[in-house]
């Protein structure tokens, strides 16, 4: 008998959307939408700004650590045969 009730109540009620109801169910679901994108940007701004300053102090420490040569063998350079004749008739060159 509850069961009829409900059914009865649910047929009888107004189910048509007065002027500002309508206007609402349709906006609300973008501004929702927009408001979750928003918030998305934000975070995402937030990170790469994280990472930036990760970047940054990388940077830094590099920079500021130097470089060392120590362990590595030294790159040998080859001549041109005009910069050989250079260095032998100015003395630069002992074989």
């Amino acid at each position: 008998m509850d069961e009829q009730k409900t059914e009865e109540e649910t047929e009888s009620e107004d189910t048509t959307p007065t002027e500002d109801e309508g206007n609402k169910t349709e906006t609300t679901p973008l501004i929702d939408i927009a408001n979750a994108a928003a918030k998305r940007m934000e975070d995402a701004n937030k990170e790469t700004a994280r990472l930036q300053d990760v970047q940054a102090e990388r940077d830094h420490r590099i920079a500021l650590g130097g470089v060392t040569e120590a362990g590595q063998t030294p790159e040998k350079k080859e001549i041109t045969p005009e910069e050989y004749a250079k260095e032998v008739t100015s003395g630069e060159h002992n074989e």
